[in-house]
């Protein structure tokens, strides 16, 4: 099983953040504020507790202080994401002003170990308006030795406000070297053969791969493929739905799988190499209803089922 991010004293790719990062911490010019964007899985997660990691003296591996922020124990270090609805016992759509709250109070405090206190904020996108204004006002008073990182990767989603007041580290898709050094050591259990049919599919996020092994990714991106190749009809609709939905975390795998391909498309119509013939904008806006009918699907816990059916009715119509 791979190790969750603040276990996670192995980052792998990333030089060019990490040295503007460094920088800053070796002049002594640190800003009070970072956002970490990227795409999904690319390790904007890792990377934040890499960075609590070299504020608060825990680079060591095994150290006590290293252990202490993978136990999610030390004193100086607060995480905030999207809590647990316990009722439907999934995690909540939104980071709501009731999660970003004792931030205030733990910046203020006197740091335990006499150093910076660290407070990581793990999908910023998803925090509502309460929420963002709570942070906004903590951007715009920031006490002294303490650090504020955000993670996110939907930038856009930000008030303009709060993206203005963080520095910005965009993290890059990794190469494929670096993709499979960082799988080597995150599904050393895997065989070599499913990493190396996975590396491909997951545009350089390690996370990404992570999760396409888990849901048989392989074998559902030779789905897509033969869905863009060939015409489905109703009655194996229902069938690939199905196949689907019989394999873990089926249908977030298959419909990333699904967008990616028709993201390649978009970009071949563009170049007019398109085999089907659909115009560019065509392709945008089927891959703009794809990508708003799997996020609408799962905020609101929609019927799966239902909802391939939808995009596969899509996709059949270029």
């Amino acid at each position: 099983m791979a190790p969750a991010p603040r276990e996670n004293d192995r980052l792998v790719g990333h030089q060019a953040a990490q040295a503007a990062f460094l920088d800053a911490v070796r002049a002594g010019r640190l800003h009070h504020a970072w956002l970490i964007t990227g795409p999904e899985g690319i390790g904007k997660t890792t990377f934040a507790f890499w960075m609590a990691r070299v504020l608060l003296n825990g680079e060591e591996p095994g150290s006590a202080t290293a252990r202490r922020i993978a136990a999610g124990s030390h004193a100086d270090l607060l995480t905030v994401a999207r809590g647990v609805d316990e009722k439907r016992q999934k995690t909540r759509a939104e980071i709501v002003a009731d999660d970003v709250r004792p931030i205030g109070q733990f910046m203020h405090r006197t740091a335990a170990e006499d150093g910076w206190r660290v407070v990581v904020v793990d999908g910023a996108e998803y925090m509502n308006r309460s929420a963002a204004n709570a942070i906004l006002k903590i951007l715009e008073e920031p006490p002294p030795r303490a650090i504020l990182i955000l993670t996110c990767a939907a930038p856009g989603r930000l008030l303009p406000t709060i993206r203005s007041r963080c520095r910005t580290l965009s993290l890059a898709p990794l190469a494929e070297r670096d993709m499979h050094e960082a799988m080597g050591w995150l599904a050393g259990d895997m065989p070599g053969a499913d990493i190396a049919r996975i590396v491909p599919l997951a545009q350089g996020a390690p996370g990404r791969a992570l999760a396409l092994l888990a849901g048989d990714g392989a074998e559902l991106g030779v789905l897509v493929d033969r869905i863009l190749r060939e015409p489905v009809g109703a009655g194996a609709m229902y069938d690939i739905a199905e196949a689907v939905l019989k394999r873990e975390n089926g249908f977030s795998v298959f419909f990333n799988l699904l967008c990616d391909a028709i993201s390649v498309r978009t970009r071949d119509a563009v170049r007019g190499r398109t085999p089907s013939g659909a115009s560019a904008d065509r392709m945008v806006d089927l891959w703009r209803r794809l990508v708003h009918l799997r996020a609408e699907t799962e905020r609101f816990n929609l019927d799966k089922h239902q909802a391939i059916l939808t995009g596969l009715t899509l996709v059949s119509g270029i």
